[in-house]
């Protein structure tokens, strides 16, 4: 029995090796969650949403270092929830990425224990988003004329980070349409492998 659990072990951390993880990131309002559930669909799998959407939606104050705190622990849990539904490939709409950047801007600083996980966290692929679409009006969004600061941000995090990621632009459909290409260029890969 107990050499049956560790066989199960072994194959869920296989299928787990092999899944394909993309992360879409970049600054409010550039189509991020748009784009997760429009892959999901077109791949047939699940898409983490932004936990932070929900949170912020729940509280009656404005947000502090320790909302920011419990949005990074709720978005890992959700991610390794929605995880175990996924397909070969897993889209999160956002990572710890976000919530470093949001962190070091709203409060000076990011804590530690976040940044620890960022530097664990593993993405076959990153999607940056450009700001080139129009500016959709929300009551969470903070900074419509920093999109091209934080777009920028982003990337410069990304390259030191040193993972690999690709710039969005376009419209929705271009948008799309970019993202399937560099999606199948890595399921090709993965298949080639």
């Amino acid at each position: 029995m107990v050499y049956t659990c560790c066989c199960s072990l072994h194959v869920i951390f296989a299928l787990l090796c092999f899944m394909l993880k993309i992360a879409i990131t970049g600054p409010e309002s550039t189509g991020k969650s748009t784009m997760a559930a429009m892959l999901a669909q077109e791949y047939n799998t699940v898409w983490v949403p932004e936990y932070a959407r929900t949170y912020i939606g729940a509280i009656d104050r404005p947000y502090t270092l320790t909302d920011i705190e419990e949005i990074a622990k709720g978005q890992l849990q959700l991610e390794s929830q929605v995880q175990a539904e996924a397909t070969t490939i897993l889209f999160a709409d956002t990572d710890l990425l976000v919530l470093k950047i949001w962190s070091e801007h709203a409060f000076g600083h990011c804590p530690d224990w976040i940044l620890k996980k960022l530097n664990q966290q593993h993405y076959n692929l990153y999607l940056l988003m450009g700001v080139d679409l129009p500016w959709e009006p929300d009551p969470q969004r903070e900074h419509p004329h920093l999109r091209q600061f934080f777009y920028d941000w982003y990337k410069r995090e990304l390259q030191a980070m040193q993972v690999p990621f690709v710039e969005i632009a376009g419209q929705h459909h271009e948008r799309f349409a970019q993202a399937q290409r560099h999606i199948n260029n890595l399921l090709h890969n993965q298949d080639q492998s």
